[in-house]
């Protein structure tokens, strides 16, 4: 059996982390686990907008619980490559979510700064749960503690992009997540 070649296909990629088959087995693997933790409840499923879109349209389409689906905006990035530290709720929910089983599903927690604002913010509308699904985590990044009940993978601090993140609105669209050449975004 070969290994998935770790060339990476854009030019601006240095590296690729993870292939799209990868991403693909860890995703039935995270959806395994939300099934059996949601057993005989209905989920109020939360992407997190723009980055987590694939992930979570990914996720949803293996979840078989009854779900209702809802998206936010939140921002603390602009252009930079690295956080402002001061969050912005930019689309809220369309829905309120007291007494609800909320799953908040996010691209990356890397400083926790945002993830742990959102958190705050959707406990005090008294939730009946609620539990943080992460495609990538970044801990060595992180500035606040939050609790993240679901992780795709753990990464090093590395810039990555791909899979829906992206530096400067570029790059959501490549398949695979990949470690984006320092030149791109420190130049």
């Amino acid at each position: 059996m070969s290994t998935p070649s770790r060339q990476p296909p854009h030019p601006d990629v240095q590296e690729v982390l993870f292939s799209e088959a990868e991403i693909a087995a860890r995703g039935e693997g995270l959806a395994a686990a939300i099934n059996t933790d949601y057993a005989g409840l209905e989920i109020y499923f939360v992407g997190i907008l723009k980055g987590a879109a694939p992930f979570a349209a990914d996720l949803l389409r293996r979840i078989d619980r009854p779900l209702r689906l809802d998206f936010m905006a939140v921002s603390s990035y602009g252009s930079g490559a690295r956080s402002s530290g001061a969050v912005r709720i930019l689309k809220d929910l369309e829905e309120g979510i007291a007494g609800r089983h909320v799953l908040v599903v996010e691209d990356i927690v890397d400083s926790g700064l945002t993830l742990h604002y959102l958190r705050e913010n959707l406990l005090a509308r008294r939730p009946a749960s609620l539990r943080i699904c992460a495609f990538l985590d970044k801990p060595d990044r992180r500035k606040v503690d939050v609790p993240v009940d679901y992780v795709g993978f753990r990464i090093p601090d590395h810039f990555v992009v791909g899979y829906g993140l992206d530096y400067a609105e570029r790059y959501r669209n490549l398949p695979y997540i990949g470690v984006l050449k320092p030149e791109v975004y420190q130049g």
